[in-house]
């Protein structure tokens, strides 16, 4: 039953830019002013990327040169897909073209680039899915197995949750006690938790 619970895989090509032709353009030094976010969630139906990502905005440490711009361009794939399977060169190449399309940067401006494949990063909820409970059950018969994280639940939780499940099963082997039920009660709750 376990075997057919499905992920989806992930790729993320990473372009260092001089400078954006996105907001109007901008260089790194007044990128958060002219493009705030750290996402962007990308609609277009003429394009694969699913999301942009800008390392920047997140954190200036993330970029060693303070004066370049990384860009990750986030495609949603399955291992198996001929994208996958896409020489590194390739898919560099497509990613630019698909910034220009989108009107975020000129491949002119790309000073490197890098393709990061990720097996397995998206937990889908369809598969065996709907029979999930018969398996946590299974798994929750051995005292000493504690699953956490994304895949180890099979749970799309965000990285901060994820990390709270690992560290509410070592606060309760450390205590000597049984917190698999909390565990599973993490990001559960009708809030949105980044609204708090």
């Amino acid at each position: 039953m376990s075997d057919g619970l499905t992920y989806r895989d992930f790729i993320t090509v990473g372009v260092l830019l001089s400078r954006l032709t996105l907001g109007g353009g901008c260089t790194a030094k007044n990128l958060y002013d002219t493009v705030p976010d750290n996402w962007i969630y990308v609609q277009e139906p003429d394009v694969k990327v699913g999301r942009l990502q800008i390392f920047n905005n997140w954190s200036p440490y993330l970029v060693a040169d303070p004066d370049t711009i990384w860009i990750g361009l986030e495609y949603f794939v399955n291992e198996a897909d001929d994208f996958w399977n896409m020489a590194d060169a390739d898919m560099i190449a497509f990613a630019k073209k698909e910034l220009e399309k989108l009107g975020v940067a000129d491949p002119a401006d790309a000073l490197d680039a890098v393709v990061v494949r990720t097996k397995k990063a998206y937990p889908a909820y369809f598969g065996t899915y709907d029979k999930f409970d018969t398996v946590r059950e299974y798994v929750s018969q051995f005292d000493n197995l504690y699953c956490v994280g994304r895949n180890g639940m099979h749970r799309y939780n965000n990285q901060d949750h994820s990390i709270l499940t690992a560290m509410v099963a070592v606060d309760g082997i450390e205590a000597g006690r049984d917190l698999r039920d909390q565990m599973w009660e993490i990001n559960t709750e009708e809030d949105y938790h980044e609204s708090k």
